[in-house]
């Protein structure tokens, strides 16, 4: 067997495939980065152009494409090896502890690292952090004297860890408050105190994990950061396994402690080698910074992050108030649900460094495209996702959750709940593709708070009034409603204050895998409901919906379905074996 080499180093210790017909880009103008569109022209001797309305040469263009779709696809992998040890993790706290008063005090203490990972590793620090490395870059490639990324990382890292370990500090000190207005009907707050302290740590692990996560990936090294929920979630399931007898559910607390220590040390190597070289070319006079990360752009980013991550806190606190293991089959319902989701935003986190770039440069129609790319695909997996969750919840549930001390009862409540999610999952996708949307140029807007404000407004109103006659399942309709809400205002004001996506042409879009959602699920049920075990009838649904909702989905021209079978035609082409002999 012959391969051609064509892999090109990621700076840790792992390869990712590289184009055969990639240009040969000057070191000087890109030592550690792929080309931008003015390097490969320069490299091919065409004339570099940065105008709003300028397009990439078509060789730019496939390259563009290859490397995502094969960078996206390394990034889904691992966010799926990490969401199975995260079920791995569910499964093992479901065993061990049920969905009892004990589960319920963990999961209480569980919000300061649901928190952490929103604010610090996936819609915060990363949204705000990424533009100004993707700044500094293309001003490195342009030649500015010493090195503006290092420059950034010095103004910036030293500040920001000695807040994250302030914030920890407190919460560790005051965690006895912070139990009693999260949930202030539990019936043993003592246990959440002691886990609360132990996940306060997580403050300054996320924290770190998120700033080394932000520059990897703006300089396009994906591996490390797609690796942080592996081995986060091997740490938890590895104290739970082994102190769980010993500690109880205490020791789920101190797993969140060490997974984030892991999460820091997977990151930090690969980050310390791409600081350390220099670059090759400077250049004299001008500045040798990029637009700074203002404590204004970080307050707005981070306070849109808390306030939709404060939709957990309106439902622990609803569900606080209903009879022991509410709180737990939300948990339980919410995670599973949310798989869809966080698979289908891959592509957008892979492709938040491309558009910031593009906007860098200036070219505004790029990152346009992009972007209207970016919302099809994520749209056609998240509702090809839902359609599985909504016809295939019994199977799903009894397969992962159902033994020990989870019940048949807590199955079924489960699964009423995860039906109910399944509806704003589509809602929750755009709003985490469009608030990358507009906060990629790095400039201020406070318009994303606004529109998550009025969404979690809506979560509370309903929920408060639906807690008492519904329980769990109108704490769960009051999330998908208010998502909803926070997600049509949001498309409502891209234009002016974001990058100007044409809006109907992307509503049009989406209502085509709506479309073939509405046939699949239904066949997906009829199908799961075929086979008397889990397994095989989660299987039977699965890929009945797969093959409906692809077939109807070319049929009606939705491109995410298109784009979607495209880059899987291009990743395999590109596999070994296509070039064996």
């Amino acid at each position: 067997m012959t391969v051609t080499p064509e892999h090109t180093n990621t700076g840790g210790g792992t390869t990712v495939p590289r184009p055969a017909n990639e240009p040969t880009v000057p070191r000087a103008a890109a030592a550690h980065e792929p080309a931008s569109a003015p390097a490969v022209a320069a490299a091919s001797g065409a004339p570099a152009t940065t105008s709003k309305t300028s397009r990439p040469s078509p060789a730019d263009t496939s390259v563009t494409r290859g490397f995502l779709a094969r960078a996206a696809f390394l990034t889904a992998g691992l966010t799926f090896a990490g969401a199975l040890l995260g079920l791995v993790r569910d499964q093992a706290l479901a065993r061990m502890f049920g969905a009892g008063s004990a589960t319920d005090a963990f999961l209480v203490a569980w919000t300061v690292p649901e928190f952490a990972a929103t604010l610090l590793i996936e819609d915060g620090l990363a949204i705000a952090l990424i533009p100004a490395f993707a700044l500094a870059l293309a001003r490195r490639a342009q030649g500015a004297p010493g090195d503006p990324v290092r420059t950034l990382v010095a103004s910036t890292l030293p500040r920001l860890a000695l807040a994250f370990a302030g914030v920890a500090a407190l919460l560790a000190a005051f965690a006895p408050q912070v139990v009693r207005v999260l949930a202030p009907g539990l019936p043993d707050p003592a246990l959440a105190v002691d886990c609360t302290r132990l996940t306060s740590t997580c403050v300054l692990t996320f924290g770190l994990a998120g700033y080394c996560s932000a520059a990897l990936r703006a300089h396009r090294r994906f591996l490390a950061p797609a690796a942080v929920n592996v081995v986060y979630n091997a740490g938890i399931i590895t104290v739970v396994l082994t102190l769980g007898a010993r500690w109880g559910v205490r020791a789920a607390a101190a797993g969140v402690a060490i997974g984030g220590c892991l999460m820091v040390m997977a990151q930090l190597p690969v980050l310390g080698r791409l600081l350390r070289v220099r670059p090759v070319a400077e250049a004299a006079g001008g500045e040798s910074g990029g637009r700074p990360v203002g404590v204004a752009l970080l307050a707005a980013v981070l306070l849109f992050a808390l306030c939709r991550q404060s939709q957990v806190l309106i439902e622990r606190f609803l569900g606080s108030t209903l009879p022991s293991g509410a709180i737990s089959h939300l948990n339980y319902a919410q995670k599973i649900a949310q798989i869809p989701m966080t698979l289908s935003l891959m592509l957008c986190t892979v492709t938040f460094p491309v558009v910031a770039r593009a906007l860098a440069d200036g070219d505004t129609e790029r990152a346009r495209d992009r972007v209207e790319r970016d919302l099809a695909l994520a749209a056609c997996m998240v509702l090809a996702g839902a359609s599985v969750v909504v016809a295939c919840a019994p199977q799903i549930v009894e397969l992962l959750f159902q033994r020990g001390a989870f019940t048949g009862e807590d199955t079924a409540s489960t699964v009423r709940v995860m039906r109910v999610y399944a509806f704003g999952l589509l809602a929750h996708t755009l709003v985490g593709a469009l608030i990358r949307s507009y906060f990629s140029a790095g400039r201020v807007t406070w318009y994303p708070l606004g529109a998550m404000a009025v969404g979690l407004a809506v979560t509370a109103g309903i929920g408060a009034s639906a807690v008492g006659p519904w329980g769990v399942m109108g704490i769960a309709a009051a999330n998908a409603v208010g998502i909803t809400v926070t997600a049509a205002l949001l498309l409502a004001g891209m234009g002016p204050r974001s990058i100007p996506i044409r809006t109907r042409r992307v509503l049009a879009e989406l209502s085509r895998p709506l479309a073939a959602a509405a046939v699949a699920t239904p066949a997906g049920a009829w199908a799961a409901g075929r086979a008397d075990t889990p397994a095989p009838s989660l299987l039977a649904g699965g890929l009945t919906i797969a093959v409906v909702f692809l077939l109807l989905g070319r049929a009606l021209g939705d491109q995410g379905c298109v784009t979607a079978l495209a880059s899987l035609r291009s990743v395999s082409r590109r596999l070994p074996h296509g070039r064996s002999r």
